[in-house]
C-alpha cells in the first residue's frame, strides 16, 4: 500500500460561500510574510541586510553588493575591497551565494565575505594556516572567521597581514 503525499495547501473548514459560485479559500501550509525588502538602489536584502546578488564573475557584481549594502556596512565593506585589492594586485573577485568572493585567477577563493544583521563576517578559507588564527571558529577545519561590527576598531595591519598570508595559500576551490 502506497502512502498518499500530503497536501502542500488546505481547504479552510470555517469558510462558508457566499453563493454557488464562491470558492473556498485556499490558505498554503507554513506561509509565512516574506522578510525580503529592498535597498535603496534596488537590490533585494536577504535576512540580515545581505544583498541578493546573481552568481557572477568579476569586480561589478561585488561592487553591487557593496553598493547594496548601507550605513556602516557598506564603509567596512568599501574599506575592506580597497586594502584587499591593495594588497593582491590583480585579485579575482566573484559573488557566489550571495557573498562576495576573493582569490587568485587558477588557484582559488581565499576569502569571503557575508553580511548579517549585527556584523559583516570574512571567512578566511584556509585560516588555520594564518598568525596570529582568525578569532572565530568554522565547522570546517580549515577555515577561520572575523566578525567585524559596529563602531569596532577595523584593525588594518592585521587584516592586511591575514589577507597577504592568505593569498599565499592554496585557495579554496568550490
Amino acid at each position: 500500500m502506497t502512502k498518499k503525499p500530503k497536501p502542500v495547501f488546505e481547504i479552510s473548514k470555517t469558510h462558508k460561500p457566499l453563493n454557488k459560485a464562491s470558492k473556498p479559500v485556499v490558505k498554503t501550509k507554513n506561509a509565512k510574510p516574506s522578510k525580503l525588502k529592498k535597498s535603496v538602489n534596488g537590490i533585494v536584502l536577504l535576512s540580515g541586510g545581505n544583498p541578493q546578488i546573481a552568481k557572477a564573475d568579476g569586480d561589478l557584481p561585488v561592487q553591487r553588493y557593496i553598493s547594496a549594502l548601507t550605513g556602516w556596512k557598506n564603509d567596512v565593506a568599501n574599506r575592506l575591497d580597497l586594502l584587499i585589492e591593495r594588497v593582491v594586485p590583480g585579485v579575482a573577485k566573484a559573488v557566489k551565494w550571495n557573498s562576495p568572493l576573493y582569490g587568485i585567477s587558477g588557484q582559488g577563493w581565499f576569502l569571503g565575505i557575508h553580511t548579517y544583521t549585527r556584523y559583516i563576517k570574512v571567512a578566511f578559507f584556509r585560516g588555520i594556516a594564518l598568525q596570529p588564527l582568525p578569532p572565530g571558529f568554522s565547522k570546517s577545519k580549515e577555515t577561520r572567521y572575523l566578525d567585524l561590527h559596529e563602531n569596532e576598531v577595523f584593525d588594518e595591519v592585521r587584516i592586511e597581514a591575514w589577507v597577504k598570508q592568505a593569498a599565499a595559500l592554496p585557495g579554496w576551490v568550490p
